[in-house]
């Protein structure tokens, strides 16, 4: 069987189309999008909701264990918040491999969990207003959607994408955006130049996105608190059209050949 060009269609095990990140315009701007939303919803519930962070679950158990050895306790958000993003992770994996055995593409589906969960998020935090502690029990809730929100990303570019960066891990992006660059800048191997020069190109819009979505929604956060998710919220809106517009992603191409 011949290897097939990144641009090419992937085919599931029953036929079920899965996007590569070079197959349309629509798919290459995902990284971005989605990767703008991750970095936006981060900074934005890490102000608003007493330190947590949604996307950056590391983070979350940075955060829990100083808050364990230093004060001898921590936020129910935070206690909560690492085992239910690997949960999270788990259902999204279960949730696709259901829809590929109904012939189903997960990309469209995943995207549409993702700007659900985000909304319902942004709507408890509109409801429950300014004054609200973050330790309320309504405030945890809205919490845990953004944590639920940001491992169905986390777990679509993986399963729904082929070849997509991380759009929720900067430290691994920079890390490989700047070997590569290094490789370009000082190899020799032309082939591993190449595959550098490849890299880059997908990882570098993640990158991007991410620091822009952290540079604005820290802006939106301090100007009008949680309201501010209305912006990861709306970029969810954007990926989730992307995805859906995509002719792999809705499943219309004619065959596999």
């Amino acid at each position: 069987m011949r290897s097939r060009a990144p641009s090419e269609t992937i085919w599931g095990h029953i036929g079920v189309p899965i996007p590569s990140i070079d197959s349309s315009r629509s798919v290459k701007l995902l990284p971005f999008v989605l990767a703008f939303v991750a970095g936006s919803v981060d900074v934005i519930s890490f102000l608003g909701l007493d330190g947590l962070f949604t996307a950056h679950i590391t983070g979350n158990l940075v955060v829990l264990a100083a808050h364990i050895l230093a004060r001898g306790e921590a936020t129910l958000a935070l206690v909560i918040s690492v085992p239910l993003f690997v949960i999270m992770l788990a259902a999204t994996r279960v949730l696709a491999a259901g829809l590929d055995r109904s012939g189903i593409p997960s990309l469209g589906v995943l995207l549409f969990v993702q700007f659900a969960l985000l909304c319902a998020f942004l709507g408890i935090c509109i409801a429950a207003g300014s004054g609200v502690s973050a330790s309320a029990p309504s405030m945890i809730l809205a919490g845990m959607l953004g944590v639920s929100a940001m491992a169905v990303q986390n777990a679509l570019v993986r399963i729904s994408l082929v070849g997509a960066p991380s759009t929720a891990v900067l430290t691994t992006n920079i890390t490989l955006l700047t070997t590569d660059i290094g490789e370009i800048i000082l190899g020799q191997d032309p082939g591993l130049i190449a595959k550098a020069r490849q890299r880059a190109r997908r990882t570098w819009p993640a990158v991007a996105g991410f620091l822009f979505g952290c540079a604005l929604g820290a802006w939106c956060e301090a100007a009008i608190g949680l309201r501010a998710l209305v912006l990861p919220a709306s970029f969810a809106l954007v990926a989730l059209a992307l995805g859906t517009t995509s002719k792999l992603a809705t499943g219309n191409t004619s065959n596999k050949g």
